[in-house]
């Protein structure tokens, strides 16, 4: 099996992951006229429970498999690297079928907890999906750590094709015997589609497991690992991850029940606070497309600063810091911009029937969320687990506070969740920065690669908003409504995409390593003389 380059992953990762973002968004519009908004608002809670309970078992120990392998491989330690992944696949089958059978038998009372008794059903139809994702999660950990990316990327798309198709056949014909079995229908695809991801990976695995040894390899000196060593290796890394993301995803948990109660005691009766929820999950359901992208960054730059630090070349871990920092804000920051300038004509355009205003105003947690997922991946490759967690329950516990007060004021009601967001990423953010700087001794600037991205997207945007505007008061002369709308949200994108390029070329904010991400027909695409501006 070939590794890839950290910037080959990323882009076959980053690419999976928009695939996978832009159809779970499209499918979002054809599920809401099927269960409508009072659905979509329990949907949106069932799945925060659901995703509670996937973290709890999938988020560390796959982190942990990729960091172990990469660092195990760099030090040509391959015996213990598959004998790792198979101690950790066990670990996280027995963890699928507990989690699995917790969440089947106490989905009630879990619906009850949430304050939405009508996800019970769904509940009972998502818990198979926890297990079938387990498995998956254990070989996309293995195929990440030695430095393939594309079986993940691959089973991501099957993964979210098959969700989205049964999905929506399933709530089409149940939703016949009510909202509640509608919503039930709704998450069944998620369960198939982990089934048949979990299955590709298996089939994968068996045909490219054999490590290629390098020309000339001896292993007598390397140290060898006992089962209770690799065991106790994966817990240390493992465990300070899950409790991290745990922390994350139960303070969101919180949220899920904090949000409608808060609407209510502000005044707000029980449908309309279900339906101001669902608002909600669709801002975070959109913001979660250029997120999809950082995330793969993360994948992609925890192997090779795990990588770098076992063979204490920490100039190469600093190199792929900054390289980090500087992609994250190159992606982040324009998505910002572009989300709220267009939040209207993307909603429209979507059919997402209201919430607008809640990306118009929380955009900018966007490029919060893209920081603190970069900051936690590299704590984690250098060895500062517990620090990153601890950082994250500071931020969850204001974040909570602050929705707590300010969601119930009527005039702020449900942005309140959005500026609760704020102050709970950002006080993170701070805290990581100083750490991260000290343990490396990096100088690290995040304003320095956050300056130029700036200045472009504040372009983009204002040219963007003013070629929607325009086009779209031109074409409402030949037919107003949706079309109209649709075809100047897709010009005015395109617009802001080539601008936002043009803006960074002549700042300087773009390299040619940057350009090396593109497939090489896109790059071609690219005027000449706009490359060789490119340094």
């Amino acid at each position: 099996m070939k590794e890839q380059s950290t910037t080959k992953g990323f882009a076959i990762l980053s690419a999976a992951g928009m695939m996978v973002k832009v159809l779970s968004l499209l499918y979002i519009p054809f599920l809401i006229m099927i269960i409508d908004n009072e659905g979509y608002g329990i949907y949106g809670a069932t799945y925060q429970v659901y995703a509670f309970m996937f973290v709890i078992t999938n988020s560390g120990i796959p982190v942990a498999i990729s960091k172990l392998i990469s660092e195990l491989t760099a030090v040509g330690n391959y015996k213990d690297a598959v004998k790792s992944f198979k101690i950790a696949r066990f670990i996280l089958l027995i963890l699928g079928i507990l989690m699995s059978l917790i969440m089947f038998i106490f989905a009630k009372p879990l619906a009850e907890l949430v304050k939405y008794n009508k996800a019970y059903l769904s509940l009972l139809t998502l818990s198979p999906a926890i297990l079938f994702t387990s498995v998956a999660s254990a070989y996309r950990g293995y195929f990440q750590g030695r430095a393939n990316m594309t079986p993940t990327a691959v089973s991501q798309v099957i993964e979210q094709v098959m969700n989205t198709i049964f999905s929506l056949a399933f709530a089409a014909y149940f939703v016949k015997f009510g909202l509640e079995a509608g919503c039930a229908g709704a998450t069944i695809g998620t369960s198939v589609g982990a089934l048949i991801s979990a299955v590709f990976l298996m089939y994968y695995y068996e045909r490219n497991k054999k490590f290629k040894v390098p020309k000339g390899y001896f292993n007598e000196e390397i140290r060898r690992f006992t089962t209770k060593q690799l065991i106790r290796k994966i817990i240390k890394y493992g465990v300070p991850i899950t409790i991290c993301v745990g922390m994350t995803y139960a303070g969101n948990l919180v949220d899920v029940y904090n949000t409608k109660a808060r609407l209510m005691a502000g005044g707000i009766t029980d449908v309309n606070a279900s339906i101001l929820a669902g608002f909600l999950f669709k801002y975070q359901s959109l913001l979660n497309v250029p997120i999809a992208i950082i995330s793969s960054l993360s994948a992609a730059i925890l192997p090779a600063i795990s990588g770098a630090i076992a063979v204490k070349n920490k100039k190469l871990a600093r190199d792929k810091i900054n390289y980090s920092f500087r992609l994250c804000f190159l992606i982040a920051v324009p998505c910002a911009v572009g989300l709220a300038s267009l939040s209207d004509p993307i909603y429209n355009m979507l059919k997402f029937r209201g919430g607008a205003f809640i990306m118009a105003y929380g955009s900018i947690v966007l490029v919060l969320m893209a920081i603190m997922q970069i900051q936690t991946t590299i704590l984690q490759g250098i060895g500062k687990l517990f620090t990153s967690t601890f950082y994250s329950v500071i931020g969850i516990v204001f974040k909570i506070v602050s929705n707590y007060f300010l969601i119930a004021i009527p005039k702020i009601n449900i942005l309140g969740a959005v500026a609760g967001s704020i102050i709970g990423f950002a006080i993170p953010i701070i805290l990581n920065h100083r750490i991260i700087k000290k343990s490396l001794n990096l100088k690290l600037s995040l304003l320095v690669h956050s300056v130029k991205p700036i200045i472009a997207s504040i372009l983009m945007g204002v040219l963007a908003f003013g070629t929607h505007y325009a086009l779209n008061f031109l074409f409402s002369f030949i037919h107003k409504g949706y079309f109209s709308n649709m075809i100047a949200t897709v010009i005015a994108i395109g617009v802001a995409v080539v601008i936002y390029g043009f803006g960074l070329v002549l700042l300087g904010g773009i390299r040619r390593e940057d350009l090396n991400l593109l497939p090489s027909k896109l790059t071609r695409l690219i005027p000449k003389f706009i490359l060789d501006k490119v340094k």
